[in-house]
């Protein structure tokens, strides 16, 4: 197997018909059990290779006082001093690291680099492993550039995008989730990109978590539609359209009840401005999927995705989806087969599709049957799959690089 390969003997080592092992280093300035996307996807794409027996050295911010690392036969943990990120509660902005990584990768040189967030510890990690010559896969996980407009931070949206820009040219493949953000990218000067989508875990969302107590507790009824709302409660969210496309339903059928689960900055204000909401803070695990299973229409009107994993635990969970065509949705979604899309921005059409499931409570049933059996195609094997090939490719392409013509392995200096 290939364990730290050197280059020396990658070329006898790669006729074995073993799966190479990796070392791999990932730089992440968020983890599970932190909740939210990035953190989610990483962990689970963490956990995968690790599955297939590859080596991970996992860099991240300390996230508490009592955080210490819990080595594991496949894992070891560095943590890094970080500060809480502003406006967003119970994380992390890592702080540079350059001198740090640089002597921990010289003493243990991973064969490639993950770096799955852009800030100021993933910068750092980047010039670090650049200076070793090691290789290095970027993720874009986040809409920076667009989330500044909801942070007081709109003129220095170009100076985000061309820090966001610099980043990932400077890695040799960035990873994006869809083909929508890939066009974008590239008509922005980005380069080397390569799909690798999201999964989801169907064991753990499915329609069968559907709970009666849960939906006797918000006061509906089995037949009562419930239009859910699953994510951070944060300007860039567009909950004002969640509200609007609410108010049209139950105009439409007054028995329809909303419920969010989440939490965030505007969680208080919209709690105070709209008491007939539910409001059931964060949910995790299995409560988590039993809040799913027992909405019917899912309301999910953010433009500030590169996925959304919430659009496909929702569709696994059996809910009928309604949100823009972009992100997850552009994906995975066929209008009106297993569940609906409006044009970005087009919120007249957004609250209009909304209002057209308050009225007919057959259709989204019908939707999320067949939202359902789409979801059941999202394996996590497959996509872990797919960030193993990479790395595998590009650690493999880099240990030939290091082998000059007369067969001496070249050093970084």
């Amino acid at each position: 197997m290939l364990c730290g390969m050197d280059a020396a003997d990658f070329t006898c080592q790669t006729l074995s018909p073993m799966r190479p092992q990796l070392r791999i280093a990932v730089v992440t300035e968020t983890y599970p059990p932190e909740v939210n996307g990035v953190a989610m996807t990483l962990g689970r794409v963490v956990a995968g290779l690790q599955q297939r027996n590859h080596q991970i050295q996992l860099i991240r911010p300390r996230q508490h006082a009592d955080d210490v690392p819990q080595p594991t036969a496949t894992l070891t943990e560095h943590l890094q001093r970080g500060l809480p990120l502003p406006r967003y509660e119970g994380l992390q902005l890592g702080l540079p690291a350059k001198t740090a990584l640089t002597r921990l990768w010289t003493k243990q040189r991973p064969d490639v680099v993950q770096i799955a967030t852009e800030g100021p510890l993933g910068w750092s990690a980047l010039a670090a492993a650049n200076k070793l010559r090691l290789p290095v896969a970027s993720d874009f996980h986040t809409n920076f550039h667009s989330y500044s407009k909801h942070y007081g931070l709109g003129l220095l949206r170009r100076a985000i995008v061309a820090y966001l820009r610099k980043f990932h040219n400077k890695a040799a493949v960035t990873l994006v989730p869809t083909e929508g953000i890939r066009r974008e990218l590239l008509a922005s000067g980005y380069e080397n990109l390569e799909i690798i989508g999201r999964g989801v875990d169907t064991r753990l969302f499915h329609p069968g978590r559907r709970d009666p107590a849960l939906r006797a507790r918000w006061g509906v009824g089995e037949y009562d539609p419930v239009a859910l709302y699953v994510g951070r409660l944060a300007a860039e969210k567009n909950l004002a359209l969640v509200f609007a496309a609410y108010d049209a339903m139950q105009a439409a059928n007054p028995a329809t009840r909303l419920v969010l689960v989440g939490d965030g900055p505007e969680r208080a204000s919209w709690q105070a401005r709209r008491p007939d909401a539910i409001f059931c803070g964060t949910q995790t695990g299995e409560a988590l999927a039993r809040h799913y299973a027992s909405g019917d229409v899912f309301l999910f009107p953010s433009l500030t995705e590169t996925w959304g994993n919430v659009t496909i635990e929702a569709m696994a969970s059996g809910l009928a989806v309604v949100a823009y065509d972009c992100a997850a949705a552009e994906e995975v979604i066929r209008h009106g087969e297993n569940g609906l899309k409006a044009a970005p921005e087009d919120a007249g059409r957004f609250v209009a599709l909304a209002t057209e499931l308050a009225l007919d409570p057959a259709r989204p049933r019908k939707l999320g049957l067949a939202a359902s059996a789409r979801a059941a195609q999202l394996s996590w094997d497959a996509i872990v799959d797919g960030f193993e090939r990479v790395l595998l490719r590009l650690a493999q392409s880099n240990a030939a690089n290091q082998i000059s013509h007369d067969g001496v392995l070249v050093r970084p200096t």
